[in-house]
């Protein structure tokens, strides 16, 4: 007895243009109303239940098989001379946590270079040895044309994920995104996500709440033995390399965020960052002390204690 087409199996691969991921998440993180951040394994729940929705299939047989990630990456050293070694790291925990296999390219002076034309052979290859039904691309360059075109020769539908918006930024000038129409015109399924995420009538759509979190939005819903008094910000951030404390805001399956005692943003932890066996104690609200630094997402700690006493 042969599947229904709701009991067809729909293969999906995913292919990320680092570079423009990390710009939007930037801009949800520091410009959008939200102040949000993307949450990947959310936006992998996102693409199997569109893909269920536009395949006519049942979400449990919409699997994704293959999950890669491009992008040009500045040398160690320079890394560690602008502090952005150790954000890089986390993020690349993140990656690996929801099975997504990171690509880099060396970052020359004149920026990436190479990166979208690895990224369509990559694309092209794993589709015909892998026979993807849907390859979602999170990408709105135009170089990405010729690969839609040839995806479509396969008959591997393309997904496309991109994000138009526009801000003035902090000097007055008007910054832009927009996806190539071009590049819109060849997939199968275009899908504009910035008015996704802000359709209000999407809102209480799992799949689509499942996309941004509020890092802190869990601490105000976390028991505490006794109620939490948030300092007032100070006028000036810690001193980088200091020891700080506070607790725990936010806890996802590999990494957290700790609200700090003197105030100002959240602060991102990877577990790694605690003593080995720690981070299974970790529960929302618990004291910690962490070292505090800041990368290029925002403030960071390195090294995080559990506190003996919990008041």
């Amino acid at each position: 007895m042969s599947p229904t087409n709701s009991q067809r199996l729909s293969r999906i691969g995913i292919f990320y243009d680092g570079n423009y991921f990390r710009h939007i998440g930037n801009y949800y993180s520091y410009v959008h109303p939200k102040r949000a951040k993307i949450n990947v394994g959310g936006l992998h729940n996102f693409i199997r239940a569109r893909v269920a929705a536009e395949e006519g299939t049942d979400v449990k047989f919409t699997q994704i098989v293959d999950a890669h990630y491009f992008r040009g990456r500045v040398k160690a050293r320079e890394a560690e001379e602008r502090d952005i070694l150790f954000s890089e790291r986390s993020f690349e925990d993140v990656l690996m946590y929801e099975g997504i296999t990171t690509h880099y390219l060396p970052m020359g002076r004149d920026g990436e270079k190479g990166v979208d034309v690895w990224l369509a052979l990559e694309a092209f290859e794993m589709a015909v040895y892998k026979r993807f039904d849907v390859l979602a691309l999170v990408a709105a360059d135009g170089d990405f044309v010729p690969l839609a075109r040839k995806l479509n020769t396969l008959g591997t539908r393309v997904m496309l994920l991109s994000w138009d918006f526009s801000y003035t930024d902090q000097n007055g000038n008007l910054r832009e995104t927009r996806t190539s129409q071009a590049l819109m015109g060849e997939v199968t399924y275009p899908l504009a996500m910035a008015d996704i995420i802000d359709n209000p009538q999407l809102q209480h759509d799992p799949a689509v709440a499942g996309l941004l979190y509020r890092p802190d939005a869990r601490a105000a819903q976390a028991p505490s033995p006794a109620p939490v008094a948030v300092a007032a910000p100070t006028a000036a951030p810690p001193e980088v390399g200091s020891i700080q404390q506070g607790r725990i805001a936010n806890l996802k399956e590999t990494y957290g965020f700790i609200l700090p005692d003197a105030g100002g943003p959240n602060v991102f932890f990877p577990f790694s960052a605690l003593p080995l066996g720690d981070p299974q104690r970790l529960r929302d609200g618990m004291r910690v002390s962490f070292e505090y630094t800041v990368g290029d997402r925002g403030p960071i700690a390195p090294k995080v204690w559990i506190l003996l006493n919990q008041d």
